[in-house]
């Protein structure tokens, strides 16, 4: 009686790592299918020759903060848009197809979301 019961309570527990860990992965997998960047021709968003980083944004973003504080620590020279302020800016961030800030543009990659390691590779391609 004893040895059933253990066999039933491990069943259960068996079924229930098994599912949490089907939940786990399905929650990840929409961050495993996208890519970390999309290439492209983004010289027209680019005010000037001169600007490599344009960083659409919002002002109470958090990771918009972080991206450029990011920047900042890193010397690199950027421009934002403010996707609230700016109609121009939302314009141009919607014709991006942009769906979260920060959307990033380095040089002919596109990236959405502050992503340290996609960020540091697409700054060194600049070089």
């Amino acid at each position: 009686m004893l040895k059933q019961r253990l066999k039933s309570i491990a069943s259960y527990a068996l079924i229930l790592i098994a599912g949490l860990a089907v939940g786990l992965a399905a929650a990840n997998v929409p961050r495993w299918l996208t890519p970390a960047y999309i290439e492209g021709d983004y010289k027209a968003y680019f005010p000037d020759a001169k600007t490599k980083v344009v960083l659409y944004a919002t002002a109470t973003c958090p990771y918009c903060a972080k991206t450029q504080e990011y920047l900042k620590a890193k010397n690199i020279t950027y421009v934002k848009f403010d996707i609230n302020e700016s109609e121009q800016a939302r314009k141009e961030f919607k014709q991006l197809k942009g769906e979260i800030v920060p959307l990033i543009l380095v040089g002919n990659r596109q990236i959405a979301g502050f992503k340290p390691e996609v960020l540091d590779s697409a700054l060194q391609q600049l070089h």
